[in-house]
């Protein structure tokens, strides 16, 4: 394992099933169990960029990864401009970031990557616990905010989990995602109705959003639809770029905003 500047990395089409065009599982708290998060084999790692801006924590992290068979680091970067950089070099799966950077911060970072590595999932790890700035990551398209003080040996199984399609999100920080979202759909009672409509959705559209925005995965969905998963995958895929999002954490916001879901 560990660096590995011998081995190409994967095509930009070769994503994994189970988290291919944002179609990510669900939304997860940092410290539940991820079925999706288990070891693949070692012959096809994760490929892993690691992005902080103290060395002492990027050193902390590449030791504890570095003894993972089923993980590859690529590099590390020590601000956003150097990891847009690396990571189109790279072509990483996970990304772990940090957000208050120099140069170029980690939210700014998240959405270049999307232009140059566009099935990265990006997990912020950081001391952070703002609302904004976890508000700021998930519509930069972040599969994960999590905080420092989570244990250095579940940081593997956090790069598992993200990669098989989980969005993981710090226990103390969900609640406030929470807050927003009944806020959000309190506000919008209050507001006249916008103008310009928002893109139209399918009946079937409609339906999955609302399942994806219960915490379905897709083969929860398929079986609740009598749909095959790839159909799913594929309404996922149509209702992110209808919606102009990057995953499914912005597609539950959508879902409160559009009263299609209620919180409280």
């Amino acid at each position: 394992m560990g660096r590995s500047a011998g081995v190409p990395p994967r095509a930009p089409d070769e994503q994994p099933d189970s988290g291919a065009d944002g179609a990510d599982s669900n939304l997860t708290l940092a410290g539940d169990e991820a079925p999706a998060g288990a070891r693949r084999p070692p012959a096809d790692p994760i490929r892993t960029l690691i992005v902080d801006d103290h060395a002492l924590f990027r050193r902390g992290l590449e030791m504890v990864l570095d003894s993972e068979p089923d993980i590859e680091l690529v590099g590390e970067a020590s601000d956003g401009e150097e990891a847009v950089s690396k990571a189109g070099e790279s072509l990483p799966d996970v990304v772990l970031m940090d957000i208050r950077m120099p140069r170029s911060s980690g939210i700014e970072a998240c959405r270049a990557l999307k232009e140059v590595a566009p099935s990265a999932k990006i997990v912020m790890l950081t001391i952070s616990d703002e609302e904004e700035d976890l508000f700021d990551a998930i519509r930069a398209g972040a599969s994960g905010y999590l905080l420092k003080d989570i244990p250095l040996d579940e940081v593997a199984g956090t790069v598992r989990a993200v990669y098989g399609g989980q969005s993981l999100i710090n226990p103390s920080m969900a609640g406030k995602l929470l807050t927003e979202f009944a806020a959000l759909a309190r506000r919008d009672e209050q507001e006249p109705p916008q103008q310009v409509p928002a893109p139209r959705l399918t009946d079937r559209e409609i339906q999955v959003l609302r399942l994806v925005a219960r915490g379905m995965n897709n083969r929860d969905i398929a079986k609740e639809l009598f749909i095959s998963e790839n159909t799913v995958k594929n309404h996922v895929r149509n209702i992110l770029e209808k919606l102009q999002i990057h995953s499914r954490t912005e597609a539950v916001m959508v879902a409160v905003r559009e009263k299609l879901i209620e919180f409280g």
